[in-house]
């Protein structure tokens, strides 16, 4: 499916058809990356809501995954990828193209707010579950570590562009006219999926499990699997401490530490570019270290300077969020690149769709309960002591990968039990995820 050199390094940028998926995903996340500062900054600056209101719109981005995660997963191994992301990404811009008409006639609420996040929740979850699905069969097995490479660390550096220029476009438009910069970005998502050439062999439709069972099998396959039952328990428990303190960080930047939309912005992407040095890095640690040790590494060790983010204030202890957030970036983003590239190795490729959805129905649904429990935090003892327990929830969450069978390994096994690598032949290759 890709083009190699006789040195055998892979050469993804010449893969027509990955180029126009990569570029449509990260044009799609930097959109995306400019409605997380937008939608809370509408919320506090438009409609004057409470910590807890805004908490309640993070949670209700995320809720769809615990509503239809599971069954979205049989369903997306029934159906071709393409189209379910094609149909999800045209339903993300008419909604979020919504907001700033809702604004114009003078109907924009609170609740409106509350409607879209969880709409194009829902339009998310089959559009990641289908992705997640669908690049294994755009590429060959050589490539999809370094693909994976390139989507996580475009995506990263999307979100550093996106938050950056989230703070700025709202400063200088307003923050409902910043919606109009993410249905833009979908739009363009839309274009370059259908630019798309390669299609998926069609599915068979004959001998077909009934839906309950077919997600049975997916819950079955992570349940009683110790090392997909790790990652996925590891995942729910992380990602109520990092959406705990996500969701009302805004609130505290502008209300508690008193900064204008533009430096929230401005911090929040420096803390972000993280994410591109731990894509950067994911491969080329596990390499030398072993998968199993660079996780750990990722997802346990940089993280405890999460706990710096709760002491920041003006003057120079600005420079304590972006440290403790550019350190979680680093981790979480390895992490996600090391984890990606084993499941995708490990899983029969009959059942990606259902372990992807059978994952993130456990790992993303509880981000509504960390955002729940981050609101009412700071809605009860105020936005710093929230930030101090949730922040101090993310280096602990490692220990599950501590005290399990990852913690005595240096690298995860395949299917056959031999090690994952953790990048394609090449391991030199310069290139940030």
């Amino acid at each position: 499916m890709t083009s190699r050199t006789a040195a055998g390094r892979s050469l993804l940028v010449r893969h027509r058809d990955f180029r126009w998926f990569w570029v449509g995903e990260t044009v799609s996340r930097f959109g995306s990356s400019v409605s997380t500062v937008a939608l809370p900054l509408i919320a506090v600056s438009v409609l004057q809501a409470t910590t807890f209101q805004v908490g309640l719109l993070s949670a209700a981005a995320w809720l769809p995954w615990l509503l239809i995660g599971l069954p979205v997963g049989a369903w997306v191994d029934r159906w071709q990828r393409r189209p379910i992301m094609q149909l999800a990404s045209a339903t993300s811009l008419i909604l979020f193209g919504s907001i700033p008409l809702a604004a114009y006639a003078g109907l924009l609420s609170v609740e409106l707010l509350l409607a879209v996040a969880v709409l194009t929740g829902a339009a998310a979850v089959f559009f990641q579950t289908a992705y997640t699905a669908y690049l294994p069969t755009l590429l060959a097995q050589d490539d999809q570590a370094e693909g994976n490479a390139k989507l996580h660390g475009s995506a990263a550096a999307a979100q550093i562009a996106g938050v950056g220029c989230g703070g700025l476009i709202v400063q200088l438009t307003g923050a409902v006219d910043a919606m109009l910069v993410d249905a833009a970005t979908f739009l363009a998502a839309l274009l370059c999926l259908t630019s798309i050439r390669w299609r998926e062999p069609r599915r068979q439709t004959s001998d077909r499990s009934p839906l309950r069972v077919e997600v049975l099998s997916g819950l079955k396959l992570v349940a009683g699997d110790v090392w997909l039952r790790t990652m996925t328990i590891f995942g729910g428990v992380s990602n109520i401490a990092l959406m705990g303190y996500q969701s009302i960080v805004v609130v505290f930047l502008v209300r508690e530490v008193g900064l204008s939309p533009g430096l929230v912005g401005a911090l929040i992407a420096i803390g972000s570019s993280g994410g591109v040095v731990g894509a950067f890095l994911g491969r080329r640690v596990a390499n030398r270290v072993g998968t199993a040790r660079a996780t750990l590494l990722f997802e346990l060790v940089l993280p405890t300077l999460a706990l710096l983010i709760p002491l920041t204030s003006k003057g120079p202890g600005l420079a304590l969020y972006p440290i403790g957030a550019f350190c979680i970036g680093v981790g979480v983003v390895a992490g996600n690149t090391i984890k990606a590239t084993f499941q995708q190795a490990y899983c029969p490729p009959e059942l990606r769709g259902r372990l992807a959805a059978s994952t993130s129905f456990l790992n993303y649904g509880t981000i509504p309960i960390g955002a729940l429990l981050g609101g009412t935090l700071g809605e009860v003892l105020g936005l710093r002591p929230a930030l101090w327990i949730a922040t101090a929830g993310v280096p602990l969450a490692g220990l599950v990968l501590l005290f399990s069978p990852i913690g005595r390994q240096r690298d995860l096994p395949d299917r056959q039990g031999s090690a994952v690598p953790a990048v394609a032949a090449d391991s030199s290759r310069a290139r940030i995820e």
